[in-house]
């Protein structure tokens, strides 16, 4: 049994590994000359985040906060106004609904990690479209 258990736990840690290492965000620099300096980006979109814009830590700590818990609590409602967004440009419903829950999906991740990164506001993670645009 002990040969049978190493081999289960080591081939459960080689696809962890793995599975960490595939869904790991793309990290690089932050696109223009705001409060960010470094990107973990869930997109291949580099636009800075709209807090990145605020001057001073403590105005882009609170911005990025409120960015993140946004976010985190409205990001699934991509998956209702991306068809939305479809249908009235005259386009396929179903490219939408896919677009809504890859986006909702990202918005609600990303929102997380903005809110619990909030106090290092030299971090960013761009999401796509700039994020929900509810509230706005």
């Amino acid at each position: 049994m002990g040969k049978r258990m190493g081999f289960v736990v080591s081939t459960t840690l080689l696809v962890g590994l793995v599975g960490a290492l595939a869904a790991a965000p793309a990290v690089g620099e932050a696109a223009g000359a705001g409060g960010a300096k470094m990107t973990l980006s869930l997109t291949k979109d580099y636009t800075a985040s709209p807090w990145t814009s605020e001057v001073g830590w403590a105005n882009r700590a609170k911005a990025k906060l409120g960015f993140g818990l946004k976010n985190a609590v409205l990001g699934w409602t991509e998956l209702f106004t991306e068809p939305k967004k479809a249908l009235d440009a005259g386009d396929n419903f179903f490219i939408g609904l896919g677009k809504g829950l890859k986006n909702g999906v990202q918005d609600t991740l990303g929102g997380a990690i903005h809110t619990l990164t909030f106090p290092l506001t030299e971090l960013d993670a761009p999401l796509p479209g700039g994020g929900t645009q509810l509230l706005s």
